[in-house]
């Protein structure tokens, strides 16, 4: 079913020629079984990067609102063990950390060696929200925008490089760096917020911005072709993922998650040497002595 470089963004693309549904053969129950062995082969595999102390991964999910991010972090990464990762949702910036350059929260949620990090949301939220919103930009207090007309091209042009920078020195230092785009269509946005206002125990995820971000539909999707042609780099690549269905979706990150982890062929249980293993022998004397 699956063939990554279907999802992967190689070259200039066009949102609008990725579908945001597939048709598989796979039923519910194949997927939701497939998607819980993913699970458990990822946590394995963060168990020995945790042991190998080498790598980090930061995964980065983006998205419109309502596009299932926070049901794909449950399920994709609930079988992880509890110290092996770390969740951040990056919503509106205090006014601490406006005191502070645009990465710098971002910067403080990384991934130590040996575990994963999920952003839900991210960074790129500096170059979605803000530049369909400039207004928003006069909050970060900068020397050179003093009105929003102040964002030109050129402003936005280097707000991008700056990203590349720094997602290519964290990965230049270990970090794996994996960015997900779930494409889910305006019509089944529209269901789900629905959903939120029609259920109860759903009234809690629904938010009144929603319904703005969702008037300007048109504008972000402009903005996030512009961020993943921009951005996608053989050190930190984006991926296109097919929304409308949920399952689907997790399925398919998970998938690609696990091909991308097991292109890292040094990735292994740190050895002993002879000298070591032999005073394991001590060591169970001594344990049985007591």
């Amino acid at each position: 079913m699956l063939n990554i470089e279907k999802y992967k963004v190689a070259g200039e693309i066009k949102l609008a020629n990725y579908s945001t549904s597939i048709v598989h053969d796979y039923s519910k129950d194949e997927l939701e079984k497939e998607l819980k062995d993913l699970g458990k082969k990822l946590g394995k595999f963060q168990d020995v990067m945790y042991a190998h102390n080498k790598y980090g991964v930061l995964i980065i999910l983006q998205g419109m609102d309502a596009a299932g991010k926070d049901g794909l972090v449950s399920a994709v990464f609930g079988q992880f063990n509890p110290r092996g990762s770390t969740v951040s949702s990056f919503k509106k910036p205090s006014n601490l950390e406006l005191k502070h350059d645009y990465l710098w929260r971002h910067n403080l949620a990384l991934p130590e060696r040996g575990k994963f990090a999920i952003f839900n949301r991210s960074h790129y939220e500096n170059v979605l929200v803000t530049r369909v919103n400039p207004e928003y930009l006069l909050n970060e207090n900068l020397p050179d925008i003093l009105k929003p007309e102040d964002a030109d091209e050129a402003f936005w042009e280097k707000r991008f490089k700056q990203i590349k920078r720094f997602e290519k020195h964290i990965a230049q230092n270990g970090t794996i760096v994996l960015k997900f785009f779930l494409n889910v269509s305006k019509d089944e946005q529209k269901k789900r917020l629905l959903d939120r206002l029609n259920d109860k125990e759903k009234h809690w995820k629904f938010a009144e911005g929603d319904l703005k971000t969702r008037s300007q539909w048109t504008e972000y999707m402009t903005c996030y072709e512009d961020a993943i042609n921009k951005t996608s780099k053989d050190y930190a690549p984006w991926f296109v993922i097919p929304s409308d269905d949920k399952l689907t979706a997790r399925y398919l990150t998970a998938s690609i998650i696990h091909q991308e982890m097991k292109k890292y062929k040094d990735i292994d249980e740190p050895t002993l040497s002879k000298s070591e293993l032999a005073l394991f022998e001590d060591y169970r004397k001594e344990l049985n002595k007591d």
